[in-house]
């Protein structure tokens, strides 16, 4: 039987694959869409929207593999509740239940399996939502990296919400939520013992909380992504070409504290390209962007909540940045990652 001709440019899985750069998309599209095609995969949203008995439901699922397990603001437990509420929230939809799934190596601690499970609760507790089943796998001594974690969600999706990188018009605002790149740093410094002048926390935080105070303002909210892996370039890269729009953002908007951009120097990172666990760009009819922008401020996880650029319709598929010396650059996807295992 003939074997099939790998349409990646590699036959091997790199780390790179899972990064949230170009190398992750074309693995996804050629292997894992082209195989597994069907009207709701094809949505390209971080949750799957269905409709059963007339009600609008969100499903989506993620698995947490970060090293190291605990760090600055957070830890692998915090992650997988919050980043599976964040997936539904930010997909137009009222989080609900989730399930946990554990592979755990032999020999891990049961006194930080503990620490990480009570963690998860607080977690899920916080987000007012609830655990409801979940799986135990245990694999050998040394052919894991101490546990992983795969949560599922689902939701209910708000009446009147339909969120699409499809539903986007020229003239629409793009807000972001905050200060970014805290997490890829807080995660890279503790992985790497290095110590800066200011600890660097993660941003990690369920973020349903923001979205319901958006939702009560405006229903006009056209699309919203948390930017985690890739980061806000790779987030924007994904909805430009989604959408076929161009995206025009403003380098004097972009919110970076001062310890992350000295830390991002000193690395040779683009903060631009590292992963946030507890922020959400939101697109919004050019109407209501000051409301909304307004009632994300009054809001803690929304306080430093900033317009920072708009959709147009140069430069198609593209995100063009207008640089603080006055000339466009274009933000592209980047190919790998910066920082591996970092969710």
């Amino acid at each position: 039987m003939d074997c099939p001709v790998p349409k990646n440019d590699y036959d091997k899985i790199l780390l790179a694959h899972g990064g949230g750069g170009t190398l992750m998309h074309r693995l996804i599209d050629d292997i894992f869409k082209s195989n597994f095609d069907n009207e709701i995969l094809s949505q390209g949203n971080d949750s799957a929207i269905f409709e059963i008995s007339g009600t609008k439901f969100a499903f989506t699922t993620d698995s947490y593999v970060v090293q190291p397990l605990f760090f600055p603001g957070g830890d692998i437990g915090t992650l997988a509740v919050n980043g599976t509420v964040n997936d539904l929230c930010v997909s137009g939809a009222k989080p609900l239940y989730i399930s946990v799934g554990f592979i755990i190596e032999e020999g891990f601690p049961i006194e930080e399996l503990e620490k990480i499970v009570i963690s998860m609760k607080k977690s899920a507790e916080e987000a007012k939502i609830k655990i409801v089943t979940g799986d135990t796998k245990v694999i050998n001594k040394k052919s894991g990296d101490g546990i992983y974690i795969n949560t599922s969600g689902i939701g209910i999706v708000y009446d009147e919400v339909n969120i699409s990188a499809g539903n986007l018009k020229p003239g629409d605002k793009i807000i972001l939520s905050g200060k970014i790149a805290d997490h890829g740093i807080a995660v890279m410094s503790a992985r790497e013992n290095l110590e800066f002048e200011t600890e660097i926390k993660s941003d990690c935080a369920a973020l349903n909380g923001l979205v319901d105070e958006i939702f009560s303002v405006s229903k006009n909210i056209k699309v919203m992504r948390d930017p985690t892996r890739g980061g806000v370039a790779g987030t924007l890269n994904e909805i430009a070409k989604s959408s076929g729009l161009g995206i025009k953002i403003y380098e004097d908007k972009i919110p970076v504290s001062e310890p992350v951009r000295g830390a991002c120097e000193i690395l040779g990172f683009d903060p631009m390209y590292v992963a946030n666990e507890g922020k959400l760009i939101a697109f919004v009819k050019s109407k209501d962007a000051e409301k909304v922008l307004l009632k994300m401020q009054s809001h803690h996880l929304g306080k430093e909540s900033v317009i920072i650029g708009e959709v147009t319709s140069e430069n198609p598929a593209r995100v063009i940045m207008k640089t603080v010396i006055g000339s466009s650059r274009i933000v592209d996807m980047i190919s790998g990652e910066q920082l591996p295992r970092i969710c």
